[in-house]
């Protein structure tokens, strides 16, 4: 028996401080799913202080003098397989959190909690000159962050805090991987809306009725496999998936003119979950069975919404569905309806974005957020920058026009900067990953015509869900489909499908 499971052995109290810190991030993460769901507006003050009360202590069991002395005889114990990848993810975690004083982080927190509570109702007013006070705040203390982190691993700021969302990622990686993309995108992006202006589509005719609308969702949940005895679906001001993976909570929002937003936010959310759902069961409250990355988690989103859900065979056995809750008529037509799913049409919002002009709005926000973390613009800014792109990349403007330009995501309220290029990133895996679930699975096309999806949910568990963060990405990604990331797929994916 190696040391590892000796109960004196210096891993084995690691874990069990992962454990505990496990717990509280799981109460953390259900008051803060109910503060953007439930919670009466006047209960944010309190909740605020409540859950930076928590980053607090969380804070001080993970970077205690003893949790230090613990890492140093840890690492000279046998482990191995799963034991050896969770001790490195434990170090990772103590590493980063170490770093950062405790003030920062409760200052943080109550900052990011205060700008997005105000957003929600800023955001609808169009009131930049509110937000932006606000927000100004939260750069400020994201800035002292990333300039700590940054000192300590010789970078720069950014990639230190992209460093937390993708690690082993830096910009200069994604400043090659969007350079290329910036080569051929806007090209093939007028190519399809040109090829599409010829093509008639009809719009369905509503209204739909919210609770007709959330049927529909709960049964696509279930087709795409959703454990609702380890989960929920709620309404919210922007969609999300959050808690714990033995308590998935996945939100939408819904709009009575139309159902597609709605429904496409849910398949979207529930790639999330099926991922959080499916991490490794006898690890759960360790580091090594929470999810790689944040552009692998949002790959599987986006597997599930782009990859599969825009597809002519899944869109013929969700076209019964809906007719199902609303009925016939012309729009629902099969021809119609694939084409509607299909449509390439550039637009403000991001998360209503079609595949194709998607990471156009990926690349803005990364080079905004960017130059904003390394001091080279200031949030004033941020409008006229914005503007400038969106004309630049999409033909659009939103001059004057916070509320769906650069107000609209929920991010930069709490300080998530290095997020947005993991979208993109995330798009690439997708395709990569579905290219290779193709080679595997010769009847995968026949399969999901028939609604059987259970060969591509199997494939990609035993492939990516069930090792939640036992390998570093390019390992992952390479034992899944035989090479570290490759945007030519994404590339190809996007020349089938649209051209």
């Amino acid at each position: 028996m190696t040391s590892a499971h000796s109960p004196s052995s210096a891993y084995r109290e690691l874990r069990a401080i992962f454990t505990r810190l496990s717990r509280f991030g799981h109460l953390s993460a259900i008051a803060g799913w109910d503060m953007q769901t439930m919670m009466p507006p006047g209960g944010n003050k309190a909740r605020s202080e409540a859950l930076a009360e928590l980053s607090v202590l969380q804070h001080q069991i993970l970077t205690a003098e003893n949790t230090g002395r613990l890492f140093e005889r840890a690492q000279q114990e046998t482990l191995d397989g799963f034991d050896q990848a969770n001790l490195l993810e434990m170090r990772r975690q103590y590493d980063n959190a170490v770093l950062v004083p405790e003030s920062l982080v409760e200052a943080k927190s109550l900052a990011g909690a205060r700008c997005e509570h105000a957003w929600r109702s800023q955001r609808p007013a169009n009131d930049w000159e509110g937000f932006s006070e606000n927000l100004r705040e939260v750069v400020k203390l994201t800035r002292q962050e990333a300039q700590i982190r940054a000192e300590a691993a010789g970078s720069s700021r950014y990639d230190a805090l992209l460093n937390l969302y993708e690690p082993g990622m830096r910009s200069s990686d994604i400043d090659r991987i969007f350079g290329d993309l910036k080569t051929w995108l806007p090209d093939l992006l007028q190519k399809v809306v040109t090829r599409q202006a010829q093509e008639p589509c009809l719009i369905p005719e509503g209204p739909f009725k919210v609770d007709t609308q959330r049927q529909l969702g709960l049964s696509v949940m279930k087709l795409l496999g959703f454990n609702f005895d380890g989960g929920r679906v709620d309404v919210s001001a922007h969609p999300f998936c959050g808690g714990v993976p033995e308590d998935v909570r996945i939100t939408t929002r819904y709009n009575e003119k139309e159902f597609h937003t709605a429904l496409l936010g849910i398949i979207h959310e529930t790639g999330h979950a099926r991922y959080e759902q499916n991490l490794p069961r006898d690890w759960l409250g360790q580091p090594v069975a929470q999810a790689r990355s944040t552009a692998i988690h949002e790959s599987q989103s986006l597997l599930f919404e782009m990859q599969l859900a825009r597809g002519g065979d899944f869109l013929k056995i969700l076209r019964p569905l809906i007719i199902k809750q609303f009925g016939e008529q012309p729009a629902l037509e099969e021809s119609n309806f694939i084409r509607l799913n299909q449509r390439v049409k550039p637009g403000l919002i991001r998360v209503d974005a079609d595949e194709v002009s998607y990471p156009a709005h990926v690349i803005l926000r990364y080079e905004i957020e960017k130059a904003l973390v390394e001091g080279a613009i200031e949030v004033e800014d941020i409008p006229a920058l914005w503007n400038e792109k969106m004309r630049d990349y999409l033909g659009l403007d939103t001059v004057g026009n916070y509320r769906n330009g650069c107000m609209q995501d929920i991010h930069w309220t709490d300080g998530a900067f290095g997020y947005f290029p993991t979208y993109t990133l995330g798009a690439m895996y997708a395709a990569q990953l579905f290219h290779s679930v193709r080679e595997a699975l010769p009847s995968l096309s026949s399969d999901i015509a028939e609604g059987n999806l259970t060969p591509l949910f199997h494939w990609l568990k035993q492939n990516i869900w069930c090792h939640g963060s036992r390998f570093s990405t390019d390992e992952l990604i390479t034992k899944a489909t035989g090479e570290t990331l490759n945007p030519r797929y994404f590339r190809q994916h996007l020349e089938n499908r649209y051209l």
